[in-house]
């Protein structure tokens, strides 16, 4: 093992460390009155039952991938890989809701003290999960590579990227589960809860009444703790492994053989597959002094502020990271080429471009918060075409969500332009490297979001003094604002990952080809992503349809799962009187295992759509090919992989849009109801506020279930269509 791939390795074990040091922290801190700790011993005990389940579901779907695997490629590294990926990626998603499910009671006790304590304690939580995400990730790669690339002298290619992308399938997998099965379960009982508590009998949010207001809670952490955690712990694994699997194919003279020689070709292989993982451990140590600068300023409110102070912070000091990181590994003025001789640059041309993706970054959450932000044109927009009606808010909200795509896809055009200029594809995946290295930070903002949620919910239901809940609602405002940008980030990340899987697609099919002597089943294969060629229009079409077949099969599972809800809360209201007067309990356990039944169901067909849609369209397309070419099979094989190819760059597309549109667009309902509920536009109990709660109901199954969940699918079609290749090269 190499003294660079041990500092990587140590880097994560710091994240980690952080991450236990500062959950122990916040587990010291005071957890308020017994009815605050009784409210938030229920929201746990919901939370691990929920997680529990849809974690034994997952592992029989995992064993089951684990044996296909297994039995396709007759080797050890793809399953192991796979299972590792998993298992890392569960854990932790599992950790910060375990924190996160401890810390929103704590949060509402310091808030009895104060905006800014409320904040360090539901800020410290946050980062545990969010170090958690980044420390395991990296370890996870880093650790695996280290095994690959030591079990032989010398170390095949193929064993190592195989193993590479397994391990992305295995955090994929786990992410679109815990994508669609929380969302499932949150945005059920919020939209169900609201229609009958809010809608229905007039009762506020988070009002102990409402039977589904427990469930509501332990959605927030299923959701959007424990699902985040485990879209940007993909996110980040798969963009990683995907940048180092490019860098072995760019940079390698024939059958790679990673650190069998020293004669500068084989040097460079090894450096451009360490790279990204050097960046990554560099940025860690940034975002670990980031969440040092997260305070509030003395007589300050801006909690946002306060939050960008880190993010800043982290982002330049990921710049300074990232030129000593370029320079002692490349070296400033050293020419590099890629295998073919078609793109040369250097490692000044890397570290702009690693520049180009902390400034995306920046642009994109500027964007996101522009459009979700209750200060701004949009949000306001929405929250003024309520005093008209249901049908205007909706009208309203669907435009901002249409409109809400056309920033972010320039900033991304831009970005891609500009390092595919200067360093190629390598370029490219560097800046999604550097996007994601900051992902600490970013996941400590978003997982904040369901802890200040919670301690408002504990505050109603605890019946404290109104000034707590006022604390409370401040942070959680900004809350759902950096839920939002998490959400865009997650998206632009996402889209930009999932370009560096479809260019290894690409090279890795031409790197076959061209070694068909050694791969016998390509062997004549003639692949051309041309638009004149029908495949390549039908994979365009195959793959622009699974983003919307996907994002309508969560909605649905969302509608049924919150008509559910309304069923249980009115049949409790009808049943037990008493609960409206306050002498009787609703009962909350039901309305939690009816939604984790149904959330479990529902998420199974959604999430078996990626993984089954390449294989499916190859199969169709071989076989329709073969069956009516003059050359039959050799014809079949050309068509269905050209379509194959085109179909990763379909669902790329209209992924990233339909991502980015739900997700916006979901954010902004949600804040227009807010600057309403704070009193605008008549307030609370007024016919504008009933608007809002309808488009409220419209979007958040929109952000916070099809839109995130959108993120793994498109990634999980691409590592297929890898692996695909991967097994047809096995024969």
């Amino acid at each position: 093992m190499t003294l660079t791939l041990m500092l990587v390795i140590a880097a994560g074990l710091l994240a980690v460390a952080y991450g236990f040091i500062t959950a122990q922290s916040v587990m010291k801190a005071p957890a308020g009155t017994d009815r605050m700790q009784e409210i938030a011993k229920a929201i746990q005990e919901g939370a691990q039952a929920y997680l529990n389940k849809q974690y034994t579901t997952i592992t029989i779907v995992g064993v089951v991938v684990f044996a296909l695997l297994f039995i396709f490629f007759r080797d050890w590294a793809p399953p192991v890989g796979f299972l590792f990926g998993a298992v890392l990626s569960g854990a932790a998603g599992y950790i910060g809701m375990l924190v996160s499910v401890r810390a929103n009671v704590r949060t509402t006790e310091a808030s009895r003290s104060g905006l800014a304590k409320g904040l360090d304690i539901a800020f410290k939580s946050g980062a545990v999960t969010g170090m958690l995400v980044a420390g395991l990730a990296l370890l996870g790669l880093a650790v695996y590579f280290a095994v690959l690339t030591s079990v032989t002298e010398h170390v095949d290619d193929r064993r190592v990227v195989e193993g590479l992308i397994a391990l992305s399938l295995g955090a994929s997998l786990i992410s679109v589960f815990a994508r669609l099965g929380g969302g499932i379960f949150t945005k059920g009982a919020d939209v169900g809860g609201d229609l009958v508590g809010k809608v229905e009998a007039g009762i506020p949010e988070d009002d102990p009444r409402n039977a589904a207001t427990i469930a509501d809670n332990v959605g927030d952490n299923v959701g959007d703790c424990a699902g985040m955690a485990a879209d940007l712990f993909e996110t980040y694994v798969v963009t990683i492994a995907a940048t180092m699997v490019l860098g072995a194919i760019l940079f390698a003279p024939t059958e790679i053989q990673i650190l069998s020689g020293g004669d500068g070709v084989f040097d460079n292989v090894r450096t451009f597959m360490l790279y990204p993982l050097t960046i990554g451990a560099s940025c860690i140590v940034t975002s670990i002094i980031g969440t040092y600068f997260v305070k509030l300023s003395k007589g300050s409110t801006n909690v946002m502020g306060a939050l960008y102070k880190g993010l800043i912070a982290t982002g330049g000091l990921s710049i300074i990271a990232l030129a000593v990181v370029t320079g002692l590994m490349l070296g400033f003025d050293e020419v590099f080429s890629t295998r073919d001789g078609a793109t040369t640059f250097t490692g000044l041309s890397l570290f702009y471009c690693g520049i180009a993706g902390l400034v995306v970054t920046g642009a994109i959450v500027w964007v996101t918060e522009y459009y979700t932000g209750t200060g701004f044109r949009p949000v306001k927009s929405v929250a003024k075409a309520s005093e008209s009606g249901h049908g205007t808010n909706v009208i309203q909200g669907l435009a901002v969500s249409m409109e809400a795509t056309a920033l972010p896809a320039l900033i991304i055009m831009v970005g891609i332009a500009f390092t595919f200029g200067v360093a190629g594809l390598y370029g490219i995946a560097t800046a999604v490297t550097t996007m994601l290295a900051l992902a600490g930070m970013i996941v400590a903002l978003d997982a904040f979001g369901p802890v200040t949620d919670n301690a408002g919910g504990i505050a109603e239901m605890s019946e404290l003094d109104s000034s707590v809940r006022e604390t409370t609602d401040a942070l959680d405002a900004v809350g759902n604002t950096t839920k939002a940008v998490t959400k865009g980030y997650a998206i632009g990340s996402a889209g930009l990952g999932a370009l560096v899987l479809f260019a290894a697609y690409a090279k890795d099919l031409e790197f076959f080809v061209e070694n068909s002597d050694k791969f016998e089943f390509f062997e004549g294969v003639t692949v051309s992503f041309d638009l004149s060629n029908p495949y390549v229009i039908i994979g365009l079409f195959a793959g622009g349809l699974l983003p919307f077949l996907f994002g309508s099969l969560a909605m649905q599972a969302v509608g049924r799962a919150a008509g559910a809800i309304v069923e249980e809360v009115r049949r409790q209201f009808k049943e037990k009187p008493g609960i409206m007067q306050g002498t009787e309990r609703p009962d909350y356990a039901r309305a939690v295992n009816l939604l984790t039944g149904a959330a479990i169901k529902e998420m199974i067909v959604p999430s078996l759509l990626p993984i089954l849609g390449p294989i499916v369209l190859y199969v169709l397309i071989g076989l329709a090919v073969a069956g009516f070419a003059p050359d039959g099979a050799a014809a079949g094989k050309d068509a269905a992989l050209s379509a194959l190819g085109a179909m990763l760059m379909g669902t790329i597309i209209t992924g990233l849009f339909v991502a980015l549109s739900m997700t916006a667009g979901g954010g902004a309902w949600d804040n227009a109801k807010k600057y309403i509920e704070d009193g605008n536009h008549g307030g609370k109990g007024s016919e504008a506020h009933k608007a809002a709660v309808t488009g409220d109901t419209v979007g958040d199954p929109y952000k916070d279930t099809a839109g995130p969940a959108v993120n793994p699918m498109i990634k999980i079609t691409n590592i297929v269509a890898l692996l695909m290749l991967a097994f047809f090269a096995h024969g």
